[in-house]
This record gives C-alpha cells, sequence and structure tokens, in this order.
C-alpha cells in the first residue's frame, strides 16, 4: 500500500509559479512510474505530466510542454511538478498518481494504482 501526499497548491496570479509536492510512504518509490493528473471544475481529469521510475525520461501532455517540469527525488520519495507561467485556465484540483505497471509512463488515469488526495491550484487573471 502506497499513500500519496500533495502539497504546494494555492492562489497565483496569471504568468506566476507554484511547485506542487506530491510524498510517497513506502519503501519502493523507484516501484512506480509517477505521474500528475488535474481535474478543473465541470471537466474531465486530464493528464498533465509523467515521469519514468528513475526520472531519467518524462513526458508532457502538448498544452504544458515548455510551462511544465516534473521531476522526483527517489532518495525522499518525493514527485515534483513545477509550472511556470500559469495561465488561468490551469486552474483545477492537481493529484499526482503512481503506477507498478510495465510501461515507462503513466499517461491514464485508468492504470494509476494510487492516487493523492489532490491541491487545489488557482489561477488569477
Amino acid at each position: 500500500q502506497v499513500q500519496l501526499v500533495e502539497s504546494g497548491g494555492g492562489l497565483v496570479q496569471a504568468g506566476g509559479s507554484l511547485r506542487l509536492s506530491c510524498t510517497a510512504s513506502g519503501r519502493t518509490f523507484s516501484s512506480y512510474a509517477m505521474g500528475w493528473f488535474r481535474q478543473a471544475q465541470g471537466n474531465e481529469r486530464e493528464f498533465v505530466a509523467t515521469i519514468s521510475r528513475y526520472g531519467d525520461s518524462t513526458y508532457y501532455a502538448d498544452s504544458m510542454k515548455g510551462r511544465f517540469t516534473i521531476s522526483r527525488d527517489n532518495a525522499k520519495n518525493t514527485v515534483y511538478l513545477q509550472m511556470n507561467s500559469l495561465k488561468p485556465e490551469d486552474t483545477a484540483v492537481y493529484y499526482c498518481a503512481a503506477s507498478s505497471g510495465l510501461g515507462r509512463y503513466l499517461t491514464s488515469g485508468n492504470t494509476a494504482d494510487y492516487w493523492g488526495q489532490g491541491t487545489q491550484v488557482t489561477v488569477s487573471s
């Protein structure tokens, strides 16, 4: 069993930055591909970014490329999402997720084994 706890959300003006963190319990963090997803009010959950088990490769949704950076520190059991040049349309609850599947990445919520509780990000115009 893995528990994921996100932090770092908040209110920021358009053009600003936030860094989200997601810390996992347990001693097998490097066994999991990690991903960030988000869900805006009234919308479906969407994929944001993912990172491979040892952090050697990453993949982003097109609308986040160049603005968001995912990283991980396996020694700290933590995955990060650095978000720059934030836009009002980035407003959502952001969730981290973990997958023990065979794939390198976690791009679909349907394949996640564990989810965090979410952290609210609000970008004002």
